[in-house]
């Protein structure tokens, strides 16, 4: 038995919704870590999936980050294989670890109207030279 072990599909999906929320909120691993009583390393460790989070853990995360215990796994709990959320998710995950895709999030986030949010989503679509249709 090998003593470097993979980590299971659920415990990288938990972990890459932890490393997401966290830095929505932009909340450090340090910081999380003094909330809950552990080192920023082992936030590392829980967001690469290395370390599995215990229930006792995924609560305290979700009540610091004002989230269901739900917002944590696949779909809140539904049927959907695991790999195929963690396939779905990875590309919001990619681009919310970018400098870029956190700014642009946080000032859409912030942008109220919903036609101007449509105009904002046509011109990016636009400038990537896609098709603005449906």
């Amino acid at each position: 038995m090998s003593s470097m072990k993979t980590p299971l599909p659920t415990d990288i999906y938990v972990g890459s919704r932890i490393r997401l929320q966290r830095t929505f909120l932009r909340i450090t691993q340090t910081a999380l870590g003094e909330r809950l009583g552990i080192t920023f390393q082992q936030i590392q460790k829980y967001e690469n999936g290395k370390n599995r989070v215990s229930p006792s853990k995924i609560y305290q995360i979700s009540e610091i980050f004002q989230v269901p215990i739900s917002f944590f796994f696949p779909d809140g709990g539904t049927t959907e294989p695991v790999s195929q959320s963690v396939e779905r998710f990875d590309e919001l995950s990619l681009f919310l670890q970018t400098v870029e895709g956190r700014e642009l999030n946080h000032a859409f986030r912030r942008i109220r109207g919903p036609k101007v949010r449509r105009a904002v989503v046509a011109l990016a679509k636009s400038m990537a030279g896609e098709n603005n249709d449906p």
